[in-house]
């Protein structure tokens, strides 16, 4: 024996992962309840979103994006549109498309409803972000697969273990960059606002989110990307949507399958980013007028 094995033996063994597992045990035995009713919202929001995309024929639902990015961007992109996902369209993978869209917009409005205002709290308390950052290093860093563990444990397969593991792991950047942007607003700006004796929450409502908007969007957008690679992830829960359709590729070593998922990932992730990206543009440059006048 060496004498680094020698060391090595001297070294305790923190067993954080047993720690963990008495603690989720412990949860899933008095907590049951709250569990079953966070997979019964998940699923009356899931369910009828799916049931909406996927009524209308696919040229409809072509057709109601190419006009959205027209009307947000140009016809130049929503000509793309219309030609990426009229290709999707024309591949027997419309349906799992249209569920994929309904698990990456339940997922990032749920993360989005936790991330912004956890983000304000953050940005307007030094202690709570002190508290905070290292817990959203923690979720950044933590590998992907790793979320669908404790999901599955608490709630089995299907969509909800995979929405639920796709929240908590596209929240960080909302948080960042909503903090980022409150602190980026110019002080100038807020002292205007207390000098006419404007109450903080007016100048938190009416000053400092219309100018941080901008990166709030940008933060938006980030959280909408994570939640597309991650609901593709989780179709290995059965979470359904492309995630199974690569799945069940890659189980079987069809390549055209696999080819054809990934596609469908590709084009509905860029009509997202482009379509979010311009609704914030809009969105911020209007507010952010309305604020200066305000101030």
């Amino acid at each position: 024996m060496n004498s680094a094995d020698s060391i090595d033996d001297l070294l305790p063994y923190v067993r954080i992962g047993d720690a963990f597992k008495v603690g989720v045990d412990w949860s899933r035995d008095h907590l049951s309840a709250v569990f079953d009713g966070i997979a019964s919202a998940v699923d009356s929001l899931v369910e009828p979103l799916v049931d909406l995309l996927t009524a209308p024929p696919a040229i409809v639902m072509v057709l109601i994006f190419a006009g959205l990015g027209w009307w947000l961007r140009g016809w130049k992109f929503g000509l793309g549109t219309t030609l990426g996902l009229g290709l999707v369209a024309g591949l027997p993978i419309w349906e799992q498309t249209m569920s994929t869209l309904a698990l990456v917009l339940v997922a990032s409005g749920i993360a989005l409803l936790l991330a912004v205002p956890l983000g304000i709290l953050v940005a307007e308390s030094r202690r709570v972000s002190a508290v905070v950052r290292p817990v959203l290093d923690l979720m950044q860093t933590m590998p992907a697969f790793v979320y669908l563990i404790p999901a599955i444990f608490y709630f089995g397969v299907g969509a909800v273990p995979g929405v639920l593991a796709t929240v908590v792991f596209s929240m960080p950047p909302g948080v960042r960059l909503t903090e980022l942007g409150l602190r980026q607003v110019d002080r100038e700006v807020i002292e205007a606002g207390e000098a006419f004796g404007a109450s903080p929450w007016k100048i938190l409502l009416r000053t400092k989110l219309p100018l941080a908007l901008p990166t709030i969007m940008t933060g938006v957008n980030q959280v909408i990307m994570l939640a597309l690679s991650m609901v593709v992830i989780a179709g290995m829960v059965g979470a359904g949507g492309l995630g199974e359709v690569i799945m069940t590729a890659l189980a079987r070593v069809q390549v055209g399958a696999g080819f054809e998922g990934g596609i469908a990932v590709v084009i509905l992730a860029v009509v997202l980013d482009r379509l979010t990206d311009s609704i914030g543009a809009r969105t911020a440059s209007a507010k952010a007028q309305r604020a200066m006048q305000q101030a």
